[in-house]
């Protein structure tokens, strides 16, 4: 055999374990600057230390995972990305918990199993795939944060996208503060 198609096989070899690749499946690794789970990358490792914290609240935030047309009641899959802000120009923001429940209030996954730090000014964005159907069209999210003080209230979002026939649509969701 050439070196020339040794070359090539072995491109080819390359090409194919990559797409073995769970990790490279998930959009919210494929998509992110480093190839990391950005939650996973902004997980703190050391003990955070809250002797001076004095904010925390938690957030209800609406996911939908589908959606119902007015034609023949069709159910359409939606993807989401849950947005997590830190609007502080110094501090950062501690996520302790992000969970997903059902729209029937089953709890699916917790997202969280340390505590994240979110650098100031800087975004945590978490993809919900579409084929991911298990939350349905009242599906949410309950969100805990924490910080020094109330100048680390972060702006929480979600952008569902969808389409259907051949008509695209996105639409978007606040977090509501609420008590824990």
């Amino acid at each position: 055999m050439g070196l020339h198609r040794l070359s090539l096989l072995g491109l080819a070899v390359a090409v194919l374990c990559a797409g073995c690749d769970p990790k490279m499946s998930d959009p919210n690794v494929a998509l992110s600057d480093h190839q990391q789970d950005p939650i996973e990358e902004l997980t703190v490792t050391d003990k955070v230390d809250r002797s001076g914290f004095s904010y925390r609240q938690s957030f209800y935030v609406p996911i939908y995972s589908d959606i119902y047309t007015d034609k023949d009641n069709r159910k359409v899959l939606l993807a989401a990305t849950l947005s997590v802000r830190n609007t502080n120009l110094k501090k950062p923001l501690y996520i302790n918990k992000i969970d997903y429940y059902a729209t029937d209030g089953t709890f699916i996954k917790s997202y969280v199993d340390r505590t994240i730090e979110l650098p100031p000014m800087a975004t945590l964005n978490y993809i919900v795939e579409k084929e991911e159907d298990k939350g349905g069209s009242g599906a949410n999210f309950i969100i805990t944060v924490e910080g020094v003080d109330k100048s680390v209230t972060p702006v929480i979002e979600a952008v569902m996208v969808g389409n259907f026939s051949n008509k695209g649509f996105a639409f978007a969701t606040e977090g509501t503060p609420i008590e824990p």
